[in-house]
């Protein structure tokens, strides 16, 4: 069985060229609800023969970092962002010069006003868990995606963070991919 180092996105949303622009939170998590183990490992992850990740990483063209996330996929030896996309790190702590390839903003609200105001394809909230709760919070993210994974992990990073408010989501769609038991569920605002 393959394994994914990373996050897992199940749906390519069939968009026209003039809709709106969607912020999108798509994550692997584990049947106990967490995004990474105890030390932000994801080789847990399986990844389902089913799934197109090409298909489905054409769906963007913009992603979105928290600073810890950020500093892990650099750790990990990348760039911060992902090939062909335009990164967005949010940190009130890092500046620009210090991030080469991506653009640093500490104004969530406004950069994202500005993103969605462009045309364009939709925009990947690649995490982590901090930038979704802030940005849930301020009701920017308009799908959350999770694939849930057959795994216990017992620990580790959870999908929301605390403290967090309560936030009511309606099922938009669900996908079972029966070679790994991987459980796709897009929830939309209620």
């Amino acid at each position: 069985m393959k394994r994914w180092c990373g996050t897992v996105i199940l749906w390519v949303g069939r968009r026209k060229e003039d809709s709106k622009r969607r912020v999108r939170f798509s994550v692997a998590m584990s049947l106990d609800g967490y995004i990474a183990g105890p030390n932000g490992e994801s080789d847990w992850i399986l990844m389902d023969p089913d799934i197109d990740f090409s298909a489905l990483m054409s769906a963007f063209d913009t992603v979105l970092l928290g600073r810890k996330t950020y500093e892990a996929t650099r750790q990990q030896g990348g760039t911060g962002g992902m090939p062909g996309m335009q990164a967005y790190l949010f940190s009130s702590t890092l500046r620009q010069t210090e991030c080469p390839g991506v653009i640093v903003s500490d104004n969530p609200a406004k950069t994202l006003a500005e993103l969605k105001a462009k045309r364009g394809k939709d925009i990947w909230l690649f995490g982590g868990g901090l930038l979704f709760r802030s940005l849930l919070e301020l009701g920017l993210v308009d799908a959350v995606e999770v694939a849930v994974i057959p795994v216990l992990l017992g620990g580790g990073l959870p999908l929301l963070p605390h403290p967090a408010r309560l936030s009511k989501l309606k099922l938009v769609k669900h996908r079972v991919y029966e070679k790994t038991g991987t459980v796709s569920l897009e929830y939309g605002p209620a």
